[in-house]
């Protein structure tokens, strides 16, 4: 046997470990980048991924908050809540997903970047609107609510890094949720439903009356 192969041999068993650990390591670094009850993308992973799809000037930023996410939870308890937000985050990766990311960024909160391939993103979201207020499949009928949302070009706005396009999706959300529109466009217009845009102690809440579009 050549010295060689000896080699290779007595250092079988520590590659193999070493291969074996390696794997673990991937893995764990899987687990992390997924929200464990809906296996979306946590608010880091999503990070990266939209920041690279903002570099396509067809990208789109949008924002999902479920409505009356609360009500549902003192009425119907936690799991069924749980089943609720499951079913909108795959709801959400089936319309959206692949067509670039979603992540859930805590709570009832969602949060997607895609690209507008065909310029048709209001239909799609208008659609998705819709499938979203449906009841969960093979769960009782009455656990089911709307989800607002609010969306933006990454284009209108060239100067605004994805943190300040989610504050302008941010902002068109919780005017159509107020508004109970469903959906809303941030781009030209004002908006006079609200004066800080973002909800009360969120970070980014603005002290006058944010620009946005009207509900499409």
């Amino acid at each position: 046997m050549s010295t060689l192969t000896t080699a290779l041999l007595s250092g079988a068993p520590g590659m193999a470990g070493w291969a074996v650990h390696v794997w673990w390591l991937r893995a764990r670094l899987h687990t992390a980048r997924r929200d464990p009850l809906t296996g979306l993308r946590t608010r880091d992973s999503f990070t990266r991924c939209a920041t690279v799809l903002l570099k396509d000037p067809r990208a789109v930023v949008v924002l999902a908050d479920v409505d009356q996410f609360k009500q549902i939870n003192d009425t119907h308890g936690h799991a069924a809540g749980d089943v609720l937000l499951k079913a909108t985050a795959d709801r959400l990766v089936h319309h959206i997903g692949r067509f670039g990311v979603v992540g859930r960024l805590g709570g009832d909160e969602f949060a997607a970047v895609l690209l507008d391939e065909h310029g048709a993103v209001a239909d799609l979201l208008a659609v998705l609107h819709g499938v979203l207020a449906r009841p969960v499949e093979g769960e009782d009928p009455a656990v089911h609510t709307t989800v607002s949302l609010g969306w933006v070009r990454a284009t209108d706005f060239p100067a605004d890094d994805l943190s300040g396009l989610m504050r302008r999706a941010d902002e068109a959300m919780y005017a159509a949720k107020q508004a109970r529109a469903g959906l809303r466009h941030a781009g030209l217009g004002r908006l006079f439903a609200t004066v800080t845009g973002r909800r009360s102690g969120r970070s980014g809440a603005r002290t006058a009356a944010p620009s946005v579009g009207v509900a499409v």
